[in-house]
């Protein structure tokens, strides 16, 4: 119960700095225009990888369908949140990238990394972590709130008898003296690393020594010290034509270590990312930011997820919105109990499978906390990415379940459950994938 309260001071704390943050812009006068679409109020996430770019090379629709998407002076037609798996950099330069490459400004408070829920996790922020991944690792771990960083590189030249699957890596004559660290508190994933020997070897260390790894390994300490994980995505899609091993492959790596070493399951404290809804909710709060830039006042009602990867854009799209509409009957249930009447039919609907805390990744799992959640959420799979024609032919009938050839490729704590995976529309590319939300939506394009 400590945990999940404070979780929740944390989301509230987020939750009024991006509030606080929009009444700001909303008080400039350039801001200030009303929704003219009545009540027709919607708001798109866009995945990056295999549906924007390739690797560094932009999908040729995405340009077509960004320069669509703003009005004469470069200003957003409707509220856009990037959200990505991707965590090997700060949130500027994703927004600097993603402008050179689509020839529209991005602006940071538009980009959603697989870390960026991290900033919720208030009562880790005080504690020793050691963070995993590649690029600024340390850098982004500061900014987003935990003050007591260890890197892996740290790690090893403070130990240097750990590190030795590399021959080329072992200490040469002399045996230099150990610094030691204080002990770690909690381990952070935030992606995959460069080297996977070395940090399978170092994390596995602190993980059986409680944080020490200076004391011999014991599996009889556990549960291990925290576990937070972000991106799960078992595969991603560069410019190869195969997809290409991701972040969950290396979990799946520790996982299996771990469990092989001591017999027991690794535990998380957290997965952070698509498909989890933790990563919905806080880009819901982007989306809702993003409207009230625009001077819109009606709340928005429906999210648009437009992804390439069946197990995390549309199973985390789907998942969400099973969460959005727990959320409308748990409301519902309350409303009924305060009139004093019989139980709401929309109440009466909740038979679907109660959400894991796998797949929350740490929301709360009270529904109906916000009175202005969205509707909510349609997930769009575009052919230009992970999903593509060439790899497995799409089902005649959209109706028809999509199942990755019924091979599960989402987390190991996740539920496979088919019918998550089954998008709301498949097109061929982002730019369709636009097209056919506004006229779901009627809203003309030009």
């Amino acid at each position: 119960m400590q945990r999940i309260r404070s979780l929740k001071t944390g989301w509230q704390l987020l939750k009024s700095s991006c509030e606080g943050a929009a009444k700001q812009v909303n008080t400039s006068p350039s801001t200030s225009r009303n929704h003219s679409h009545g009540s027709s109020s919607f708001g798109l996430l866009f995945d990056i990888d295999g549906v924007l770019v390739r690797g560094r090379t932009p999908i040729p629709a995405a340009k077509q369908c960004f320069r669509d998407l703003v009005d004469s002076n470069g200003k957003y037609k409707v509220p856009v949140v990037f959200v990505t798996n991707a965590g090997n950099c700060m949130r500027q330069a994703k927004a600097e990238h993603l402008s050179h490459l689509l020839e529209v400004e991005v602006s940071p408070d538009q980009v959603m990394l697989s870390h960026s829920p991290l900033r919720m996790f208030t009562q880790f922020h005080k504690m020793r972590v050691l963070v995993s991944g590649q690029g600024p690792v340390e850098e982004v771990a500061h900014n987003l709130g935990f003050q007591d960083v260890v890197t892996v590189d740290m790690l090893r030249e403070a130990y240097p008898l750990l590190d030795v699957v590399d021959h080329n890596r072992r200490p040469k004559d002399s045996i230099p003296p150990t610094k030691g660290l204080w002990p770690i508190d909690a381990v952070i994933l935030f992606g995959e690393p460069i080297r996977w020997e070395t940090n399978l070897q170092l994390i596995l260390d602190v993980l059986l020594t409680n944080g020490n790894p200076d004391n011999a390994w014991s599996s009889m300490r556990y549960p291990h010290i925290p576990v937070l994980a972000c991106n799960m995505d078992l595969l991603w899609m560069a410019e190869a034509k195969n997809p290409r091993f991701g972040h969950g492959m290396f979990l799946v790596s520790l996982e299996s270590l771990y469990k092989k070493v001591t017999g027991y399951e690794l535990k998380y404290e957290a997965l952070i990312g698509k498909p989890s809804v933790v990563t919905y909710n806080y880009a819901e709060l982007l989306i809702r930011q993003q409207a009230e830039r625009l001077g819109w006042t009606t709340p928005v009602k429906r999210l648009y997820a437009i992804g390439d990867n069946p197990m995390a854009d549309v199973y985390g799209a789907n998942l969400y919105n099973h969460y959005l509409q727990a959320s409308r009957r748990t409301k519902a249930q309350m409303q009924a109990k305060s009139r004093g009447g019989g139980v709401d039919p929309l109440a009466e609907a909740a038979d679907a499978p109660k959400m894991t805390s796998a797949e929350l990744g740490g929301a709360s799992a009270e529904y109906g906390a916000e009175e202005d959640l969205p509707e909510g959420c349609s997930s769009i799979l575009v052919c230009t990415g992970v999903y593509s024609r060439e790899r497995q032919e799409l089902p005649s009938d959209p109706a028809h379940t999509v199942t990755e050839q019924h091979i599960f490729h989402g987390h190991r704590d996740f539920r496979f459950d088919p019918s998550l995976t089954q998008p709301s529309f498949v097109v061929e590319d982002v730019k369709e994938a636009v097209e056919l939300v506004f006229q779901q939506e009627g809203w003309p394009l030009e």
